[in-house]
């Protein structure tokens, strides 16, 4: 992975954990997620105007995409409801990332770099340890649950979407069409199940809402540029160090505490970073 390429995705990441605190921090999560993929996908439409639609090869990527998506969207906002965001967002993003590098490797053959690889593997424990290094107590099963299932959802839809740009030839073309049209499922079924009082709902928070679809949509749209250009089973663990991030919106913003063991786990994840660029 080169330097643009690494600095890029730790850019992406910074903007991950930025619009994961504000469906913690707004309204209801699943409310507050809705209104933010919906304006992901109004920003992204300027651009789907000018690139154009990928070609009909990467469509069923893109539709696979959009399931898993609507999928990730649902678990991670439920477990949103379990428990914090300091000990929800480590879990369900630091699994991921090992589970991607598995299925990269066993699926799709894509080599890894053996000190790479083991910053990956470093990575992921730094980022699992952050989620216990709290004050907040062990995760309930139902938390821990939604979490694993949130992980799932991650690699499914990181190793389609990483397929998907490929296969267009264009990740920008592809990008754009998946937020605008991804933008539009989740919305509809908040629709359907509040009715259209819950447009009332949302007048308020309007502006922070188009920043959290600002962020979702420079984040992803980064990673799937990345993937296209590097391994995907890197970009996938680079963009999980948004814990690190997280882990300070979560304490100056979110009143959340912060332990020596979080502490340990920066460190740990520090050094999986440091492991993977060198790798």
């Amino acid at each position: 992975m080169s330097a643009s390429v690494f600095a890029a995705v730790l850019a992406a990441a910074c903007m991950h954990a930025g619009w994961n605190a504000l469906v913690k921090l707004r309204l209801e999560p699943l409310l507050t997620m809705a209104l933010i993929t919906a304006s992901a996908g109004v920003i992204a439409l300027p651009a789907l105007a000018w690139l154009g639609p990928p070609p009909l090869a990467a469509w069923p990527w893109l539709l696979g995409s959009i399931v898993l998506h609507l999928g990730y969207y649902v678990a991670l906002t439920e477990a949103y409801r379990q428990a914090d965001m300091g000990q929800v967002y480590p879990v369900a993003r630091g699994s991921a990332p090992l589970l991607t590098t598995l299925a990269s490797l066993v699926v799709l053959g894509e080599p890894v770099a053996p000190l790479a690889a083991g910053g990956v593997a470093i990575l992921c424990l730094g980022v699992g340890l952050m989620a216990f290094g709290s004050r907040s107590g062990r995760l309930g099963p139902r938390a821990l649950a939604w979490a694993g299932l949130t992980a799932l959802m991650i690699c499914g839809y990181t190793l389609v979407d990483g397929l998907g740009a490929r296969a267009a030839g264009d990740a920008h073309a592809y990008s754009a069409a998946l937020f605008v049209v991804d933008g539009i499922p989740l919305a509809a079924f908040v629709l359907w199940r509040r009715g259209a009082g819950v447009l009332r709902q949302i007048r308020g928070v309007a502006l922070p809402g188009l920043v959290g679809g600002l962020f979702s949509l420079g984040s992803y749209w980064i990673a799937i540029w990345a993937m296209t250009v590097a391994p995907i089973p890197l970009v996938a663990a680079l963009r999980e160090t948004s814990v690190l991030v997280a882990a300070l919106i979560s304490v100056t913003i979110l009143k959340e505490p912060l332990l020596a063991g979080r502490a340990v786990a920066a460190v740990v994840i520090l050094a999986g970073i440091a492991a993977m660029r060198l790798g």
